[in-house]
């Protein structure tokens, strides 16, 4: 048996490096870590009667994406204020008295912003996707202060009940919502997609390059590739880029911390994921 196994389940995860991130981990510990990919539609099995398994099974624990990150928040016991008010989940920890919640999207994204823009406020956003990851990115950003918050989506009712919870949650941050991400980019000081467009298995954008003049700085929840045609787009603008990655890696480091508990040398283990050491 391993010293931890983990997993991540979710659908289109074949190029996650997600394993080789605990992997990682493990080694800077002297900790073998199994960490499996576990695929629904691949498995012929439904969220339900992996997530079961799991816990049977002996995983200290899984992370959860697309599409389920709001699905398991309703399975798990989440004892953070905010992460029941986010209503998404992507972190699991199998414990006695049965599974808890966390979310590590949320916490992750305020790292990567701070690491690449320090104390500067986000300031108008337009932000495009308000599934489980849009949810986490929202309260992020209304954390961070921004001043203005834009919600895109085609679901209004989604779009519209996350809005009433983050005006609920903020003192200072104006949030709106529209379908049309030409309209509510239009003027915003930061461009954020929240959708998996871009990433594998769905390739274009969901920020059309006509939207970025005038914005100073992009973030692409996808990572997988990390040269997304958005970031592209955006980089060839001038605006100033925080990758996928980022959010992938700070992540990680959160999940890594409730899974195991264990310190980590982050520059090494950053340094390392970013030139694929293997694992």
């Amino acid at each position: 048996m391993p010293d931890l196994l983990l997993g991540l389940i979710g659908d289109n995860i074949a190029a996650s490096s997600s394993p080789r991130l605990h992997r990682l981990a493990g080694a800077q510990n002297g900790m073998e870590v199994q960490y499996d990919s576990l695929i629904p539609p691949a498995l012929g099995e439904d969220f339900d009667t992996i997530f079961t398994r799991c816990a049977r099974e002996g995983y200290r624990g899984v992370n959860v994406t697309y599409p389920y990150k709001e699905y398991v928040a309703r399975k798990a016991k989440v004892s953070d204020p905010l992460v029941a008010a986010i209503g998404a989940v992507n972190t699991v920890l199998f414990e006695p008295g049965g599974p808890t919640g966390w979310n590590t999207d949320y916490t992750g994204f305020m790292a990567a912003y701070r690491a690449a823009r320090g104390e500067v406020g986000p300031g108008k956003v337009c932000l495009v996707g308000t599934g489980g990851v849009g949810r986490a990115l929202a309260f992020a950003l209304v954390a961070l202060e921004a001043t203005e918050l834009r919600l895109v989506d085609r679901d209004t009712a989604k779009a519209e009940a996350l809005a009433e919870e983050l005006r609920a949650a903020s003192h200072g941050t104006t949030v709106v919502t529209g379908t049309e991400v030409d309209a509510l980019a239009a003027g915003a000081t930061g461009l954020v997609n929240a959708t998996p467009v871009g990433m594998v298995g769905h390739d274009g954008t969901a920020i059309p390059a006509r939207c970025l003049p005038g914005a100073e700085w992009a973030f692409d929840a996808v990572y997988t590739p990390l040269d997304t045609r958005f970031l592209q787009d955006a980089e060839a603008a001038g605006l100033s880029i925080i990758s996928g990655f980022e959010l992938f890696f700070w992540q990680g480091v959160h999940a890594w911390a409730h899974f195991s508990g264990k310190p980590l040398d982050e520059p090494a283990l950053y340094a390392a994921l970013r030139n694929k050491t293997p694992a």
